[in-house]
């Protein structure tokens, strides 16, 4: 317990950067993701039909049996890039943590940016399966999967050395666990091949950690002093 301080006044700024950090990884997301489907009208996008990551190609192409044509992909490849760098940037900032435990966030958080990274330079179109890049995109989008869903889990554990609520912490873990929860459903109907609510359930896996890095960065930018 000898290496667990509370934070000092003086970390207060960099707190509230990391807060900021973490409300702009959502909210980056969310705004390139609106703002690509938005463009995406003939035929419309589809919230629950397509991939996530339809919206990064640009097209006409066709993979998985779904026509991609995103005429703003380049907004929602910015928006895989910066929301990755921004989630890092706010761990990194996070301070109060034990170094096994820190050490802990931001490998996880690394992991989650280089797998949007490597969503936004790779989009997922047929063309990427014959020239076989379409491993990349694969092994970025479930890098981020799971690399978003664990640093949930794992900031919401470490909610007392953070200073945010009980609950908050609670609720980011059980963020965390649902995300998991929908990629068993995003994987099953993937296998399938049926394609029924597979944009749903693959927003399952992402929303869950995203709602929750926003609504922590609220928290952190909020509190001056952590609570013990």
């Amino acid at each position: 317990m000898n290496d667990i301080k509370p934070l000092e006044r003086s970390s207060v700024p960099q707190r509230r950067a990391a807060g900021a950090a973490l409300i702009a990884s959502g909210v980056v997301y969310f705004v390139a993701e609106f703002i690509a489907a938005a463009a995406w009208t003939d035929p419309p996008y589809s919230y629950t039909y397509h991939f996530i990551s339809d919206l990064g190609v640009h097209g006409p192409s066709t993979a998985f049996e779904q026509f991609m044509y995103s005429p703003l992909a380049w907004v929602m490849n910015t928006g895989f890039f910066l929301f990755g760098l921004a989630v890092l940037a706010g761990v990194l900032m996070l301070r109060g943590l034990p170094r096994g435990r820190r050490w802990a966030l931001v490998t996880t958080a690394a992991l989650l940016a280089v797998g949007s990274i490597l969503v936004a330079l790779f989009p997922g179109s047929g063309e990427a399966f014959d020239n076989g890049t379409a491993a990349y995109h694969g092994l970025g989008a479930f890098t981020a999967f799971i690399g978003g869903n664990v640093l949930a889990i794992l900031i919401g554990r470490a909610h007392r050395l953070l200073g945010v609520s009980r609950g908050l912490g609670r609720a980011l873990v059980v963020l965390g666990i649902l995300g998991f929860v929908s990629l068993v459903a995003f994987m099953a109907v993937l296998g399938s091949a049926a394609g029924v609510l597979i944009g749903f359930f693959e927003r399952g896996v992402i929303y869950p950690f995203l709602i929750g890095f926003i609504v922590l960065g609220a928290a952190l930018r909020k509190r001056e002093v952590p609570t013990q």
